[in-house]
């Protein structure tokens, strides 16, 4: 019988890739359809937390205030510094994603990711990074985010940089509202490395030929899970855990180290607060008259 532990991941996997869809055209000359590329996103694919990024977009339209998304920055310090491994931590997490989405509509969510997107995130994202996710879909290969953002926001990142599509945390809706479940756990540490294994099989893929980038060793599961693993702007265990193992590193920080070297952690930070701001912001939203 599998423990709990065993299980949360799993179920979060295989619901993220049942949720997986292609927001992309695959490349139709010489498709390499046996072979994908992974990539995380906060700080591999776009400096700092993709939530947090959204969560700000928010506060520019007046639906919360910076002093509320402060406050969480600061809480979230105190939780990633302590240890994101706990499973105390990860519950806390896990309900800051509810608070993401609780009550909220699907397709204005979605409105709202695109905008904040265009507006925020877009000059944020790292072109090393996107040149080696471009190298892949010129080799006939799908790419795919992989994330605990959720799924909503994760397909509007991958649609706007023309990649396959994405696999992200998965909450439950009703009639196009988002209930405050959660569908299995949130996508992170080993879920990740079960909804890649997941879709590897729904794709027909051959995870030894596949390729995965992070900076995080949270990120280990899914990165020892593929044949070429790379680290992209690492943190200090990745970098270590990479050069004993040979992989490939890749930082993007040149010549900003020094300012830049706490974005792993103001990732993370982000990641959590800002979900908890834009929790709020979007139930007072929908509680106020309309």
């Amino acid at each position: 019988m599998r423990r709990r532990h065993e299980v949360e991941p799993q179920a979060a996997g295989e619901a993220a890739a049942q949720a997986a869809a292609t927001v992309a055209p695959a490349k139709p000359v010489d498709p390499d359809i046996g072979a994908a590329a992974f990539f995380d996103v906060d700080n591999t694919m776009m400096r700092g937390a993709s939530i947090y990024h959204f969560a700000r977009g928010l506060a520019t339209r007046g639906l919360f205030t910076t002093s509320d998304l402060f406050k969480f920055a600061v809480g979230q310090a105190v939780f990633r510094l302590r240890g994101n491994e706990n499973p105390e931590h990860i519950a806390v997490a896990r309900e800051t994603a509810l608070a993401f989405v609780a009550g909220a509509k699907v397709d204005h969510v979605v409105r709202l990711g695109e905008e904040i997107y265009d507006e925020v995130m877009a000059d944020r994202i790292w072109g090393g990074t996107r040149a080696l996710a471009q190298g892949h879909l010129d080799a006939g290969q799908r790419v795919w985010l992989v994330t605990a953002t959720p799924i909503e926001l994760a397909r509007v990142i991958a649609q706007r940089l023309g990649l396959t599509g994405a696999l992200g945390t998965v909450a439950e809706t009703s009639n196009g509202v988002y209930t405050g479940r959660l569908v299995g756990d949130l996508l992170h540490g080993p879920a990740k490395a079960e909804a890649v294994r997941a879709l590897a099989r729904r794709e027909g893929l051959d995870l030894t030929r596949c390729t995965a980038y992070s900076d995080s060793a949270n990120d280990l599961p899914l990165l020892s899970l593929v044949g070429q693993a790379v680290a992209i702007n690492p943190d200090s265990e990745l970098r270590e855990h990479a050069r004993k193992h040979d992989w490939p590193i890749k930082d993007f920080r040149t010549g900003r180290k020094a300012t830049m070297a706490a974005l792993p952690i103001a990732a993370a930070v982000g990641a959590v607060a800002g979900s908890v701001a834009a929790g709020i912001a979007l139930r007072r939203h929908y509680r106020s008259p309309q």
